[in-house]
């Protein structure tokens, strides 16, 4: 630093403010002094500083099914909102959610010295490790319920689910179906919750279920046990993917959407709109849920463990996918 300040013809003093994003330097002094930056290639010295602040600038993220579309966005919109605040991530992706695999990548955390941790595993087994796991780094929890161990910021799913399921009976179907997420999955669970919920206030019979596995592949088998199904005539699948193999498998079996049936999905991915036809579903606002993760991070890194809940509400993009029943 002592060398930029030298040949910026600054202090070090205002190097330091520089570095630190400072709002009282001038545009002119900020240039000068990232041009002696880039020529000498100077880079922080993050140990020493580690060492000065007691802080590593690093946050552990603990995630699973990143394969999928809902989870991989939840990484993303936390990433993204940890750059901007000037943290750098660790991440770890479990191919298994066990007690041991928890674990151990939370102690993976711990020793890198993390300044705390975000876990992306809405799993019934991460919240039954978390609730035996005595963490020594701020903990917060994206996906889970409130709890009065965790800081939690998570999407309302049951309301989401509402929204779709209310939708279509708001065009007039009476029967509706669900074509679900694994069940030890709490994302899944709570959207068949919401599901039953809606139904039951619209005074509705609860329809068939399916299990699924997120997949498109799923969504088809599910989709064509459904296309036997006598005067069903809405869909309402847990993620777009599952929704994508349904509306394969009804296009197979002659049925036309939204003519003859309905199709909701959730999620609101990108491809969506592209679907044929375009579809329905639930936007869950990843990169605000990931905003307002990290924002209750920090907070509890300057003040202590809050056991906070911030949830998000979704909301509904409705598309082609959806028409009232004939």
């Amino acid at each position: 630093m002592e060398d930029v300040a030298r040949l910026a013809g600054v202090s070090h003093q205002t190097v330091s403010r520089v570095l630190n994003m400072h709002p009282n330097v001038s545009a002119r002094t900020r240039k000068r002094v990232e041009r002696a930056i880039a020529e000498l290639g100077y880079r922080r010295n993050t140990a020493a500083r580690s060492l000065v602040t007691r802080r590593s600038q690093a946050i552990g993220v603990l995630a699973a099914g990143t394969a999928h579309y809902g989870p991989a966005n939840t990484l993303l919109g936390v990433q993204h909102a940890a750059r901007n605040e000037g943290y750098a991530v660790s991440m770890a992706s479990l191919s298994e959610v066990t007690p041991a695999a928890i674990r151990a990548a939370l102690e993976h955390f711990l020793l890198q010295s993390v300044d705390g941790i975000v876990v992306i595993v809405p799993h019934e087994t991460m919240l039954a490790s978390l609730r035996a796991i005595t963490v020594s780094v701020p903990l917060v929890a994206v996906g889970f319920g409130a709890d009065e161990r965790l800081t939690v910021a998570a999407v309302n799913q049951r309301a989401g689910a509402a929204l779709a399921v209310q939708h279509l009976v708001n065009l007039g179907h009476i029967a509706i179906a669900h074509i679900s997420g694994p069940q030890d999955w709490m994302d899944a669970a709570a959207r068949t919750e919401g599901w039953r919920r809606a139904l039951e206030q619209a005074g509705l019979p609860e329809g068939v279920l399916i299990p699924g596995d997120w997949s498109a592949g799923s969504g088809y088998r599910a989709g064509l046990e459904l296309s036997a199904v006598p005067n069903m005539t809405a869909v309402f699948a847990a993620n777009d993917q599952m929704a994508l193999g349904a509306l394969r498998a009804f296009r197979e079996a002659g049925l036309r959407v939204p003519e003859d049936i309905s199709v909701v999905g959730f999620d609101d991915q990108p491809e969506a709109g592209y679907f044929v036809p375009p579809l329905t579903t639930v936007n869950q606002g990843f990169t605000e849920l990931g905003a307002r993760c990290i924002s209750m991070l920090l907070s509890d890194l300057e003040n202590g463990p809050s056991g906070a809940a911030s949830v998000l509400n979704p909301r509904l993009v409705v598309r082609g996918s959806t028409a009232a029943p004939r």
